[in-house]
Parts: C-alpha cells; structure tokens; sequence
C-alpha cells in the first residue's frame, strides 16, 4: 500500500487498525505522533530562520511561535556581528541596565529574547533556531513524512492503540516509532557532521604551534 500523502497515511491507520469507526479521531493520532516528532528531533526541516527590526531603546524582542532551541543569533550589519549567549543575571551583571549600543551579547527570558547593550538603533536582527515540524494535511506534505512515512504510520498506530486502551499493541507500535525516530536522529546528524572524526585542537597545542612558527 502506498503512502504518500496525508489521505493515504489516514486510509493506512484504518487499514491497519481494520477499524472504520475511527475516521474522526485518526486525524489526532496523527498529531499527537507529530508533536512528539516535534519534541524529540532535529531535523534540517526544523531548522529555520527569523529576522526581527529591533527597537531603538527596547532590550526585548518576542521569540517564534514555533521556538525550541537557539542555533545562532547575529546583527545584519556590516560587518555581521555573532551574539554571544548569557544566562539572564550573567547578562545583567555583564553589561549595565542604562548602557546602549550595538548588541553583543543575548538571553532568553519567557518567550522573549533579551539583548545587551541596549539597541541604540533599529538594527535587523537574525535567529536561527529549531522549530517545530509543519503539521501534515491535505495542503502541506512534509518532507520528513515524505522521506519516512513509516514514522508518521507506526506513530499514529501507538497513539491509537493507547486511545482503545489496547497496551499491547499501543507499546508493539511504539517501540517501531522510536527505533525509526533513533535511526533519523543518526541520519540528521551525518548530515551535518558527515562520517569524519571531528578534530579538536586544545589551547596548548595551538600555543605549541605558534611558539614554533
């Protein structure tokens, strides 16, 4: 059976479950299965930009809807200035309350961004971050649902199960979506890092090497 798109992953979980009187709640068990994707991965799909027109005199700006976790934050300026991550009392205690300039250092307070020095002009932020993965739907097919649509079946399976209270199954289909969610994480990280070892040079070999220069 084919699945790929979301009318046919839908048919797929009824099929599965051979059960027809669930058409109105596969929909959830689809999205309860994508909102754990959403939690436990990293995947490049998730990996997004934003940009934000700061505030001359206002040291917050609010976070996307859809943040989890902070890639890089920089100034578009000329040249491009790379922020550095504070907690927010080293934030405070590292730069004055009062002080304004070009921002160099950031925290993350609730669901707003928080940048010292305080912006003295409206600088073009830029934040790259992990967000959430884009819901499947008649409109929108993910490329990860498109790349694994087994992950987005056996998901939506343990989510159904757990719903009619059948924990045998509901656990059968569960471990398959968490090895499939263990075998992306692996592929994600190839993707970035490739199969090389990663070298790392500690400050007392790069002095070495420059005494020796």
């Amino acid at each position: 059976m084919s699945i790929g798109n979301y009318a046919e992953l839908q048919a797929a979980v009824a099929n599965f479950m051979a059960r027809s009187d669930l058409t109105s709640q596969i929909p959830d068990f689809i999205q309860m299965a994508e909102s754990r994707m959403s939690r436990e991965l990293e995947t490049r799909e998730q990996e997004k930009r934003s940009q934000a027109t700061l505030t001359a005199g206002d040291e917050y700006i609010l976070l996307p809807n859809d943040f989890r976790e902070v890639r890089e934050v920089k100034i578009n300026a000329s040249p491009t200035r790379v922020l550095t991550y504070y907690s927010p009392s080293a934030l405070d205690s590292m730069y004055s309350s009062n002080g304004q300039g070009m921002p160099e250092g950031y925290s993350i307070v609730g669901l707003e961004m928080k940048m010292r020095p305080i912006p003295d002009s409206a600088y073009t932020s830029e934040i790259v971050y992990i967000g959430s993965l884009p819901n499947i739907s008649a409109v929108t097919t993910p490329i990860l649902f498109t790349r694994s649509p087994d992950l987005y079946l056996y998901g939506a399976l343990a989510e159904g199960y757990a719903y009619l209270l059948d924990e045998a199954r509901a656990a059968q289909y569960d471990q398959k979506f968490t090895r499939i969610l263990e075998e992306i994480k692996v592929d994600e990280q190839r993707s970035h890092y490739g199969t090389g070892s990663l070298q790392i040079k500690s400050a007392y070999s790069q002095q070495n090497a420059q005494a020796e220069r």
